[in-house]
């Protein structure tokens, strides 16, 4: 199988979630992934817990590490950060997220870095990114969904308590921003085949919440008009929102005036496609207060199941609201292996959530499972640097790795 990233070494020096997302995203392309990590205790979310596998490793480290092999290194003393410059001098990839400026205090940030590497690529990932007054903030996802205005616009239209904001169920933030890490990764990349140059990447957490603000930021840009919660509705389609079934719950998508009128038809109300109320999406917005509670009512009187299977026939966009059990055993996710089985380094069998994109020539795989802390160490030490035996465990004696 030809592995697109295979001739790519990334040295990975992040913890928690965005920079390992994306890390693990370019090992899942084959890349050569160095999982750097503190002696002794190793990412923090080895720690986040429980679940864990029998073995002692997290769900949540698991979750993010595939395609990596991990070697200990204490970045604080003169031998380790030897060891880190000589492997930064071989690797095409430097990803970390240390608070700004934290690694230019450890004489290994990018300026220093591309003096023996002008190819380089660093990306530095950060809650607020390596400029502005907020550039020392420490950067959490569920504060960066706060402050990024998308828990204002998430939740209930309720009053009270049960009105509060509501973050995003993951650390979303953190996806996305490890998804930006990526496209941007690969393009100083294409940039680094062109030139020969190197450069420095700045991913900010605030930034990247922005960014996927999307139609509610650009609405507001336009109208001036703060954006409110609509629950589960949507601000500017309808009907498009989840209802109650006789047993459940369904959501539905109708985007476009052909649609609800084949919605229409499916409710016995075919009157509805003609009503100047509800013939265009405008109207149906404006006038959603009276079209909304006479669908609930339609919907209150079938199961799930067979409404599913009525409006799918009519071509209305629809779906159950499924748990993540169900939603992960569907006949589509196991006909697109969304999730893998992979044993890991004491032997325990884990499942993974599988890469996305389905490439012909040259599509994702899992090649490794999520290391042990510091598993590969010794043998990285050998084959990168030509470390001898009494040299690495001179190493461990000193507690540099």
């Amino acid at each position: 199988m030809l592995h697109a990233l295979s001739h790519i070494t990334v040295l990975d020096l992040s913890r928690v979630l965005a920079g390992p997302y994306a890390t693990m995203t370019l090992g899942d392309y084959g890349a050569e992934v160095i999982k750097i990590e503190q002696p002794g205790r190793g990412d923090d979310s080895r720690h986040w817990g429980p679940p864990f596998t029998d073995g002692g490793q997290s769900a949540y480290f698991l979750c993010t590490n595939r395609n990596k092999r991990s070697l200990t290194l204490n970045l604080k003393t003169e031998a380790g950060h030897k060891i880190f410059r000589r492997l930064a001098a071989q690797a095409d990839v430097v990803v970390e997220n240390f608070k700004a400026g934290g690694m230019e205090r450890l004489g290994l940030g990018y300026d220093s870095l591309r003096t023996e590497n002008p190819g380089l690529i660093y990306c530095a990932i950060t809650g607020y990114g390596q400029t502005g007054p907020d550039r020392a903030l420490p950067g959490y996802d569920t504060v960066i969904q706060a402050q990024g205005g998308i828990m204002s616009i998430t939740g209930s239209t309720s009053e009270g308590t049960d009105g509060e904001p509501i973050k995003v169920g993951v650390a979303i933030v953190d996806i996305t921003a490890g998804l930006q890490a990526v496209v941007a990764i690969l393009t100083a990349l294409q940039h680094r085949d062109r030139t020969g140059e190197g450069q420095q990447i700045d991913i900010a957490l605030y930034d990247t919440q922005l960014s996927w603000l999307a139609n509610v930021a650009s609405g507001y840009l336009l109208s001036g008009d703060p954006p409110r919660r609509y629950g589960n509705a949507h601000g500017t389609v309808v009907p498009y929102q989840t209802f109650a079934t006789a047993d459940g719950h369904l959501m539905l998508a109708v985007g476009n005036d052909a649609q609800f009128a084949s919605l229409a038809e499916a409710v016995s109300e075919p009157a509805w496609a003609d009503d100047e109320l509800f013939a265009t999406n405008p109207a149906r917005v404006q006038f959603r207060e009276q079209l909304i509670p006479a669908l609930a009512n339609h919907f209150r009187q079938r199961p799930t199941v067979e409404w599913i299977r009525r409006l799918r026939a009519a071509g209305v966009p629809c779906g159950p609201v499924n748990d993540i059990p169900t939603a992960l055993e569907t006949p589509q996710a196991e006909h697109r292996q969304m999730v893998q089985t992979v044993t890991d380094g004491n032997g325990d069998q884990i499942r993974l959530v599988g890469p996305v994109p389905k490439l012909d020539r040259t599509p994702p795989h899992i090649s490794r499972p999520p290391p042990l802390l510091g598993e590969h160490t010794d043998e990285l030490l050998q084959e990168k640097l030509a470390l001898t035996e009494l040299e690495i465990q001179t190493l461990h004696d000193n507690g540099v790795v």
